[in-house]
């Protein structure tokens, strides 16, 4: 649930925390009982616990052609990320794998961990595919198919230009966004409005770039060969390879880049909100709220760190469960997105080559929200100083006192 030291440090964390590990635990209980739907929701949790909470937001068809959704691209991204695939061998796979979704025969045996079993066992995936509505097939066809084919161009030329960065998080999660919509559509929960692809397309972009972001350390010490979706274009100003970034000598340089990406990032953020503000069911808006709202606080925290090049950066558990917990209407997004982008704005350093263009982003942002009028009579996400709430510390160690008599009564 989250470390003690945290949970003092941060005692308004502890409710929503305790929350979120009853709403993981009813999942985790609510599993289907036929095996390949069983399997489906299993294999959900496994990979993706925090998304597997926010999806049972949904109604029971669209959850689950949502679910179906997520793992076979899933499936696709691990195939795409393994790296000990040979690529006259990955690229077929990846161009015929909307071909495979609808063949309960068909697996291949890649990646590691829950994701080898996901492959495995592709035929539990196939088959509840094959249950789903006509236009959810339909549209979870055509984006496998568009995101296949993305993926194996990419497989044969690196990412150069900041175009081809952009191209790049188009295939892999712009279509994501594209695809989600059709499902809202199909399902007749939302009405597409005359700019639906391109913000759609910046959902999607928003979510993978900051994940590129965070990501850079495990990507680049990938084994047997690393991972480089950082664009050549940007890095190449500080660097004369990618992995030197990761060297203390460059820090400077380093953290340098990383300011420039989280710029490139925040150009998205107005077509996200005017997206999720566009939204007329509840709960596909906390759908796609949750995981936006995640998105600019981790860019928050990447911004100016460089523990990016270290190790691992992101929101504490609390924080993450806060979100799922306040995150209910739009006014509570757009108090997120002020919230983080005030954060971020601290951390902007006079001295950096982009600091001119990431505050002009920031104060946009900042403005939208502000304009809306409803930031007023709200929680701040991050007003707290992550300071030891003294009465909390006492009633934690009155009843860690009494748990202990207890026990040794007993």
């Amino acid at each position: 649930m989250g470390s003690l030291g945290t949970m003092l440090r941060y005692p308004d964390d502890i409710y929503p925390l305790l929350k979120m590990k009853r709403a993981i635990e009813k999942a985790e209980k609510q599993i289907p009982p036929e095996p390949h739907w069983g399997f489906c929701y299993s294999m959900l949790h496994k990979v993706s616990r925090s998304f597997s909470l926010v999806i049972q937001q949904l109604n029971t068809d669209l959850r689950n052609a949502v679910c179906v959704f997520y793992l076979v691209l899933r499936a696709l991204d691990t195939v795409e990320d393994d790296t000990s695939i040979p690529t006259d061998e990955k690229v077929p796979i990846l161009i015929a794998f909307h071909r495979h979704i609808y063949n309960t025969d068909w697996h291949y045996s890649c990646g590691t961990k829950e994701y080898k079993v996901l492959m495995d066992q592709f035929h539990h995936v196939a088959a509840a595919f094959l249950e789903l509505e006509k236009g959810y097939q339909e549209a979870i066809e055509e984006i496998t198919k568009r995101m296949g084919a993305g993926m194996a161009k990419f497989i044969c030329q690196e990412v150069e230009t900041v175009d081809d960065y952009d191209e790049y998080c188009h295939y892999v999660a712009g279509l994501v966004g594209l695809g989600l919509s059709k499902l809202f559509l199909a399902g007749g929960s939302e009405v597409l409005t005359p700019d639906w692809e391109a913000i759609s397309n910046s959902m999607g972009l928003f979510l993978q770039k900051t994940n590129i972001i965070r990501d850079y350390l495990e990507d680049i010490n990938e084994i047997p060969k690393s991972r480089m979706f950082w664009p050549r274009e940007i890095w190449g100003k500080y660097a004369d390879k990618l992995e030197d970034l990761k060297y203390e000598e460059n820090s400077t340089k380093s953290v340098q880049c990383l300011n420039e990406l989280v710029t490139n990032a925040l150009m998205h953020i107005e077509d996200c909100l005017k997206y999720m503000a566009a939204l007329r069911d509840p709960s596909i808006f906390r759908f796609c709220a949750i995981p936006q709202i995640m998105a600019i606080g981790t860019l928050a925290l990447c911004y100016n760190n460089v523990q990016v090049f270290r190790g691992v950066v992101k929101l504490r558990r609390g924080l993450t469960a806060k979100v799922i917990d306040r995150t209910k209407t739009m006014a509570d997004v757009y108090g997120a997105f002020y919230d983080f982008s005030c954060m971020l704005k601290t951390k902007v350093d006079k001295n950096d080559p982009n600091a001119s263009i990431t505050l002009n982003r920031l104060e946009a942002v900042q403005k939208l929200c502000i304009d809306t009028g409803v930031l007023n009579n709200r929680k701040s996400y991050v007003d707290d100083k992550g300071q030891p709430n003294n009465v909390f510390i006492i009633m934690v160690v009155i009843l860690l006192a009494i748990v202990f008599a207890y026990l040794r009564a007993n």
